[in-house]
């Protein structure tokens, strides 16, 4: 009968990479990566250590666990553990995910002296008045009236927009960049957008043009704010 193999290793450019059963026990576990790791570890020269990288699959290691795995794969033998990743996500990981890549709906005024700031993408349904300020992470679309402020990819995402069915802001910046709308010699009746061209230059257009410099933003700007 062939024995199960619950360990498996594969050697990258980086170093090697166990890969974990998430179905045996974990003593089993711990034994065969003892066995199967102390040869490589008497083949390897003493003053080169080697990254190890170990997938646990669908095996979510407690913190005593992962110990007991670093314990095992211990410096002496040369053997360094890079990372220890699984296929398993805890619940405040995936709700910081869906808060940063998601969708904040807001529904107010942003009056004067007031700040709305947001992790990931904006839609505000309202206006921002002189001296209001909005801020996002990610993109930020205004179905009303910008006669505030408005940052987009506040963290440094370049790519990011600023879209507003009126745009006469008191002042725009996208990640580092800024300028000032008030001087515009030309300002058009419909919905606009901001956003940085190849020379890091904020320029304000209409919204028409997304679908050109930003194909990838679709979610409200098609039959939204146009």
């Amino acid at each position: 009968m062939m024995k199960t193999q619950n360990v498996t290793i594969k050697g990258t450019k980086d170093g090697l990479l166990l890969r974990l059963d998430d179905t045996c026990s974990f003593f089993d576990l711990l034994k065969e990566v003892e066995e199967k790791l102390f040869p490589h570890s008497q083949l390897m020269d003493d003053s080169h250590e080697v990254s190890v990288r170990i997938h646990t699959g669908n095996r979510l290691l407690t913190k005593e666990q992962e110990q007991q795995l670093r314990e095992l794969i211990r410096p002496e033998k040369n053997l360094i553990i890079a990372s220890i990743e699984s296929n398993v996500i805890l619940k405040e990981e995936l709700n910081r995910i869906k808060t940063e890549k998601g969708f904040t709906v807001v529904t107010k005024i942003v009056r004067s002296g007031q700040i709305l700031e947001i992790t990931g993408d904006l839609l505000l349904i309202g206006d921002v008045n002189p001296g209001g300020k909005v801020m996002a992470s990610g993109n930020i679309f205004i179905l009303g009236r910008l006669k505030g402020m408005a940052h987009a990819g506040m963290n440094g995402n370049e790519e990011a927009v600023i879209c507003a069915a009126t745009m006469t802001p008191t002042q725009l910046r996208i990640a580092d960049c800024f300028g000032q709308s008030l001087d515009r010699k030309e300002i058009n009746d419909g919905s606009e957008c901001a956003y940085l061209n190849q020379e890091k230059q904020l320029v304000i257009d209409r919204l028409s043009v997304l679908n050109k410099i930003r194909p990838n933003i679709n979610r409200f700007v098609e039959g939204g704010l146009s």
